[in-house]
C-alpha cells in the first residue's frame, strides 16, 4: 500500500484540527472553507487539490506548490489567503447534495485513507449552520 495519494478535496486548519472536505464538484468544498476562513478564522491549507501522506498514525495533507494559498471563489474567481503549508487531517467532512440526506443521529462513521481510519460526518454545505457544525464535531474529536 501507497504512503502517499492526492484527493479532489479543500483543507482547512481550524482550532489546531484540519478538515477535509470532500465531495463532488459543486458540491460547496470551497464556499464552505471560504465560509470557515471568513468567519471561524480557519486557515487555508490545499483547495481543488490535496497531497496527503501517511506519517506514523497521521495523516497530513498539503497543496500543490502551485496553489498555495488560493481558494477558488464561485462568482469571484481566485482569491489568495494566507495559508499553512501542512496539515494533520483529524476529520473528513462528506459533503451530500440535499440536507435530508444527512441523518439526524448518524453512527460514528470513519473515512479510510491510505489505510488509517479519521473520524468522518456528512454534511449539506449549503446549510448556512454548516461551518458551526464543523466546529462541534472538531470537540469530538
Amino acid at each position: 500500500m501507497s504512503d502517499k495519494t492526492c484527493l479532489h478535496a479543500t483543507l482547512i486548519k481550524l482550532k489546531s484540527k484540519g478538515v477535509l472536505l470532500l465531495g463532488k464538484s459543486g458540491s460547496g468544498k470551497s464556499d464552505l472553507a471560504l465560509r470557515l476562513i471568513e468567519n471561524k478564522a480557519a486557515k487555508l491549507v490545499a483547495d481543488d487539490v490535496v497531497f496527503i501522506h501517511k506519517k506514523g498514525n497521521s495523516l497530513l495533507g498539503t497543496a500543490a506548490e502551485n496553489l498555495r494559498g488560493m481558494l477558488e471563489v464561485r462568482g469571484v474567481g481566485i482569491v489568495t489567503y494566507p495559508y499553512i503549508k501542512q496539515s494533520k487531517i483529524d476529520l473528513a467532512v462528506h459533503l451530500v447534495d440535499t440536507a435530508a440526506e444527512v441523518e439526524r443521529f448518524p453512527l460514528k462513521h470513519k473515512e479510510l485513507i491510505l489505510g488509517l481510519e479519521i473520524k468522518q460526518i456528512d454534511l449539506y454545505a449549503k446549510e448556512s449552520s454548516a461551518p458551526d457544525k464543523i466546529a462541534a464535531a472538531l470537540r469530538l474529536c
